[in-house]
């Protein structure tokens, strides 16, 4: 038999074992069987990063893990986050001092130690950490654990040049990341960290534009991120340029990373600031609070056109259109940012960015710098424009009060089923359906478990109508500020189409 037909053969019943569809006899001559639908199934394997929380000494950090019940009947796997390696903040270069400290870092970090092990889906696991030492986290779930598989990273500082509560749900890797509502301006500290979830290195390159397009940068490419690693890069580093919105692109030459923007200001605090959802015409950025005491939109047209903006805030009752902030144009490869004030006149709402009437579809990124509070009480948040929740999204690590969840329906009338899972320590999970009116947002506060002790995740399903984009805001209130931070809802990925398929041994006539 050729090595051609044994191939094909190998092919064949590799693909028989991935997908469990297919038939073990050849069809006969003349069968003419309809072509089968693609089955949506859980996935059965997926991967979280979550960047090192150390700014400071004071630094106290929540991990939460969690997978919605309900999914996969399948073998039962594992969920874990596990230490990386030390975080190295040298991009890969190496120096004898730098070296010394990494060693010492590794000695602490533990490299490969469970942090937080998930034992069944239904019910978060947590953990906790101190001080500016904690390393970045790498984790997998297998199994049952795998679908909807999510965790929440919050760090509160309660002084100091990094204060704040800061929030992020671990990343996914991947080989393309946009942030907007960076900065390089002398009051900031932005770092960009990257970690590496794999056995072998990865480099990525970091491109920054500014109002004017590119900003200069001779040390933004080639940055290795060793092995299950993580690299933070300063941001004003990689260039002389001053701007106070900064656009940062992330992708990697080799390999995939998680990556994610840390934001400090002087005057208003930290935040994580997660990636924007992909390159899109019409974007939807959920969830400003009430209370909100200014609100700076930026966006990056991607493509080689300008985009032309209308901008609409959706409320409680509908759309309007923000006095003077009607549009926005943004030039081809230039940051462009807009200062909205108050803009929700004590009205939760969400941002709504579509192309103006009669102008192209134009690819755009945006994210929002949301800050509450005045004078030596502000706070700052972030919240990146994401995707709707599609058939279901969850968001870990809520409290038994702080939280407000954000509903909105940019186009027609929505239901969805809000499940409040058990407690980290006991409880029993609530759920509600809330009808999200078609053009407004919904701010409510979300269900908690009977009996709660501990945290719990909150899981989002659309049951029916149009597309609904979600956030959650979580505040805790230190020494009279109301420290805040804000995650997005997009649809979790659980489910993978599977393609039917049946052997075809004719394939291997010669």
């Amino acid at each position: 038999m050729k090595s051609t037909s044994l191939s094909l053969i190998a092919g064949t019943v590799a693909l028989a074992a991935v997908t469990g569809f297919a038939a073990l006899t050849a069809p006969g001559d003349g069968d003419t069987a309809p072509a089968k639908t693609a089955a949506r199934l859980p996935v059965e394997r997926s991967s979280l990063l979550c960047p090192a929380p150390g700014l400071s000494d004071l630094a106290e950090t929540t991990y939460t893990s969690f997978s919605p019940a309900g999914g996969s009947g399948g073998e039962a796997g594992t969920a874990e986050l596990l230490m990386s390696t030390a975080t190295t903040s040298d991009g890969g270069k190496k120096d004898e001092k730098k070296d010394k400290k990494d060693k010492k870092d590794k000695k602490k970090a533990d490299p490969g130690k469970s942090v937080v092990a998930l034992k069944e889906p239904g019910k978060p696991a947590t953990a906790e950490a101190s001080g500016a030492d904690a390393p970045a986290l790498v984790g997998t779930a297998t199994g049952r654990l795998a679908s909807g598989w999510t965790a929440q990273q919050t760090t509160t500082v309660e002084a100091g040049g990094g204060r704040g509560l800061l929030g992020v749900s671990c990343t996914g890797p991947d080989t393309d990341f946009w942030f907007s509502a960076a900065s390089t301006a002398k009051s900031r500290e932005d770092y960009v960290h990257l970690t590496n979830p794999d056995d072998t290195a990865a480099v990525a390159d970091i491109e920054l534009y500014g109002p004017d397009g590119s900003l200069k940068s001779d040390v933004g490419e080639g940055i290795t991120v060793p092995a299950r690693s993580s690299v933070p890069v300063l941001i004003s580093t990689l260039t002389s340029e001053v701007a106070e919105d900064v656009t940062v692109h992330v992708t990697t030459r080799t390999g995939r990373v998680g990556a994610v923007v840390r934001t400090a200001d002087e005057e208003t605090g930290s935040d994580w600031l997660a990636a924007s959802t992909g390159p899109t015409g019409t974007l939807v950025l959920p969830g400003i609070p009430a209370d909100a005491t200014s609100v700076r939109l930026v966006a990056f047209a991607t493509g080689d056109d300008d985009a032309d903006l209308t901008v609409k805030l959706i409320g409680k009752t509908g759309a309007i259109s923000p006095v003077g902030n009607e549009s926005l144009h943004v030039k081809s490869r230039m940051t462009a940012g807009v200062d909205l004030k108050d803009i929700t006149k004590g009205e939760a709402g969400s941002l709504l960015l579509t192309p103006a009437q009669g102008k192209k579809n134009t690819p755009v990124v945006a994210a929002l710098r949301v800050v509450r509070g005045t004078g030596d009480k502000q706070e700052v948040g972030y919240i990146p424009a994401t995707g709707p929740v599609g058939a279901r999204a969850t968001v870990a690590d809520n409290r038994d009060k702080g939280s407000v969840l954000s509903l909105t329906a940019p186009g027609a009338t929505a239901t969805v089923k809000v499940t409040a899972s058990a407690g980290s320590e006991g409880g029993e999970q609530t759920v509600k359906k809330y009808t999200v009116k078609g053009g407004t947002t919904l701010a409510v506060t979300p269900p908690v478990p009977s009996g709660l002790k501990g945290g719990y995740a909150l899981t989002v399903e659309t049951e029916s109508g149009g597309p609904v984009h979600a956030a959650r805001t979580l505040t805790l209130t230190q020494n009279g500020i109301q420290m805040f931070t804000v995650q997005t809802l997009p649809d979790d990925r659980g489910t993978v189409e599977v393609p039917t398929a049946e052997q075809d041994l004719s394939v291997l006539d010669d």
